[in-house]
């Protein structure tokens, strides 16, 4: 079966449905989401891409559900990185936790809009020169080398040094007013932007950064549009719930960057060798998507187990009171 237009209709009237009842009926009030909500949320995300990669292994086949169920995995693995940036962000700016989720919220239909322009661009890039693999590959591979080696304070975040925020200031003027929950206030027949949308401002720069790393590695295991897209969004709708649920566990990822690193420079790797393989009839060099999901779920293993006894091991030499 091929994909139609009824499926991309049907995708996107089921997202906007479902971003509407998220907003007007399940976080209607503003609300710290509590542990509980925020893990329910992740159960039913993952439950929603489990459902619509076993509607796709039957419509569409083994090798399309096997390229979601890899690309879904490849960026709900790198977007824990971005959970990192988001707290940095909220903390900058002491955005309550309340407050947090309608960010986070119109955060994610920015990415969709975002996503879609970019996705459809790679395709449209690597269908016409494919030779770009060999450029998105060594990217991957550069990034995944620079993340092993980054130092703590290279991730520093600092508003005012952003170029986007120089210039934003020069059209609107930004105010320090946490009053309500509005992005935009006005004064003396001002506008003026609060922290909020200031907040908002940097999740969209955050996502845009990050797509640059995810796309060419979800892109490395499938070229279909709809298949790099759905994964994509499906992983970006449960990033809220995630960042909730992992919030007060975010010291016990600490060799979560060595696996990101790791699974960025294997994709890297692969696709080079990929488009290698391909090109020169070396079939032997390519490197399945059934390999590359196995690499991916051992390092994510690898890397929170570590995490965990280690971080468990430090507790128990901590002197005790």
């Amino acid at each position: 079966m091929e994909i139609g237009i009824s499926f991309w209709i049907g995708f996107f009237v089921f997202v906007v449905i479902m971003l509407c009842m998220d907003l007007f009926v399940f976080n209607k009030k503003e609300s710290t989401m509590t542990m509980k909500s925020a893990l329910v949320g992740c159960a039913f995300w993952i439950g929603m891409a489990v459902v619509f990669n076993i509607a796709i292994y039957y419509l569409l086949g083994q090798a399309k559900a096997l390229e979601f169920l890899t690309g879904y995995l490849i960026e709900e693995s790198l977007s824990v990185d971005n959970l990192f940036v988001f707290i940095m962000i909220f903390g900058f700016f002491k955005i309550q936790p309340k407050h947090q989720h309608k960010i986070l919220f119109w955060g994610i239909i920015g990415a969709v809009v975002m996503r879609a322009i970019f996705i459809f661009a790679g395709v449209a890039i690597i269908e016409k020169f494919a030779w770009i693999m060999y450029i998105f590959g060594a990217f991957l591979v550069y990034t995944g080398v620079h993340m092993l080696f980054e130092k703590e304070d290279e991730k520093e975040f600092n508003p005012e040094n952003n170029v986007m925020i120089r210039i934003f200031k020069k059209f609107i003027p930004i105010t320090h007013d946490m009053a309500g929950e509005n992005f935009f206030v006005r004064k003396n027949k001002i506008l003026y932007a609060t922290p909020f949308f200031i907040a908002l401002l940097f999740i969209e720069i955050s996502d845009l950064i990050f797509a640059i790393d995810s796309i060419p590695a979800v892109l490395s295991v499938s070229k279909d549009p709809f298949i790099v897209y759905t994964s994509n969004i499906f992983a970006i709708l449960g990033l809220r719930s995630l960042y909730f649920a992992l919030h007060g566990f975010m010291a016990y990822f600490h060799y979560l960057k060595y696996a990101l690193s790791g699974i960025l420079t294997f994709i890297g790797t692969k696709m080079c060798l990929n488009e290698f393989a391909v090109e020169f009839g070396h079939e032997s060099l390519k490197i399945s998507n059934t390999a590359s999901l196995l690499v991916i779920i051992s390092l994510l293993t690898i890397s929170i187990v570590m995490s965990v006894v280690v971080k468990g091991k430090n507790n128990d030499l901590q002197p005790k009171s």
